[in-house]
């Protein structure tokens, strides 16, 4: 079944403080369709991570956050993009346990269980996209 975007905002993240003003974007998106607080709370604490790693790897970047639906479910796909030094290894990348920094310890493997999708594509020197989708009912 086709995925339709209805609704969309991008979002430059530069500096720590664009994190907080990100979170409450998403949170605001998700309690527009009913996103029930369980998976509010997984959506933005996957969605934390990554934002936080595009930050921290990449110096910032953009995040495209979209209301999708995909027949009668409805969700959030966020686009995480950046340019910075990629992920010379994605598989190693997404072993639990895998770490090249501080961060809140989910890494990629923590943050793909929490969503229903999650795609990742990473060229060494030019920057990595991640997609992640929560879905309302899911």
């Amino acid at each position: 079944m086709t995925i339709i975007s209805l609704n969309k905002d991008n979002m430059p993240v530069q500096r720590e403080q664009d994190v907080v003003l990100f979170r409450n974007r998403v949170k605001e998106y998700a309690v527009k369709i009913k996103m029930g607080l369980v998976n509010q709370t997984k959506l933005i604490t996957a969605a934390s991570e990554l934002v936080r790693n595009m930050l921290r790897y990449a110096n910032g970047g953009e995040v495209l956050i979209e209301v999708v639906s995909r027949g009668r479910d409805n969700g959030i796909r966020l686009t995480f993009s950046d340019k910075g030094p990629g992920i010379a290894d994605i598989s190693l990348a997404m072993k639990d346990g895998f770490s090249t920094g501080k961060s809140l310890g989910l890494g990629l493997p923590g943050t793909k269980r929490l969503v229903n999708e999650f795609d990742i594509k990473s060229e060494p020197g030019k920057g990595t996209r991640v997609m992640i989708i929560k879905w309302a009912n899911g």
